[in-house]
């Protein structure tokens, strides 16, 4: 079976002067993802996790080896994928749903198409809104939200143009415990409908565990996979799994890579 993200050899040095120093953000990264694969990158600040998002939407060119996304080399911006982000960044002046339909203006084929199919349009995002628990907010605008609320409506931006492919840098990281496993569960519903591929950065290791068919560990600077995980809990999970000792122990054993690798830079260090 084809890989629908696959990362061969890639080493990326954010310029030509760093290049030369061989001074890599990322080096030697190989992965392989098949379609609708759910998986999360964990691993220390500044290991390199967001430049992995950068290389897979095409936001920078590997210095060494490539990078294909659904078949097709990656030489540019991909318009197949959606992207949300720790701040949910939403236009205080536009109200949730247009916020939800800022994609659809801007990216072709459907920006060409927006002014006659708006109706059309704005049913999908009200759609996507009631799915995700915000009926009844579709006009409200973000200053009227939770921080909960404001990051499933970022989530819908992300998905409304039905990518194939939905990149999520440290979305829940900002919220409290418990509106952050309301929202693992809805990304849970949203991807087991409609299958999408998801990569997922993350520091909080329960919720890679939670939601990922496989977990990859990087090792800080010069970013590189220092452990695969394959996640054979059964699905569909619910949030009583993570109280079992079968969970408990992937956890552990995922915080013992990084555990390893904080005392090995201690030793470095000194």
């Amino acid at each position: 079976m084809s890989s629908f993200v696959d990362f061969r050899n890639v080493w990326l040095a954010y310029n030509d002067e760093l290049l030369k120093a061989n001074q890599f953000a990322v080096q030697d990264i190989n992965l392989q993802a098949r379609e609708g694969e759910f998986i999360a990158i964990v691993g220390p600040s500044g290991c390199g996790k967001s430049t992995f998002m950068k290389l897979t939407t095409g936001l920078k060119m590997p210095s060494r080896g490539s990078v294909s996304v659904g078949g097709e080399p990656v030489t540019g911006p991909l318009k197949i994928s959606g992207m949300a982000f720790q701040a949910p960044s939403l236009l205080p002046w536009r109200t949730t749903v247009d916020n939800v339909l800022l994609p659809l203006e801007i990216v072709e084929p459907y920006r060409s198409t927006f002014k006659a199919k708006r109706a059309e349009y704005e049913e999908r995002a009200r759609k996507l809104l009631q799915g995700v628990g915000l009926k009844g907010y579709e006009d409200k605008f973000p200053w009227q939200l939770s921080g909960g609320m404001q990051q499933r409506a970022s989530i819908c931006r992300a998905l409304v143009h039905e990518p194939k492919m939905l990149l999520l840098d440290e979305p829940f990281g900002a919220l409290d415990a418990f509106t952050r496993e309301e929202l693992w569960n809805t990304l849970r519903d949203l991807w087991t409908q409609r299958g999408f591929n998801v990569i997922l950065v993350t520091h909080d290791l329960r919720e890679a565990v939670y939601l990922a068919d496989t977990v990859y560990v990087m090792s800080r600077s010069p970013g590189r996979i220092l452990a695969k995980r394959e996640i054979d809990l059964p699905r569909p999970r619910d949030l009583d799994i993570t109280y079992t000792p079968a969970f408990t122990d992937i956890v552990h054993e995922l915080r013992g890579h990084i555990g390893a690798m904080r005392r090995e830079g201690a030793e470095i260090a000194q």
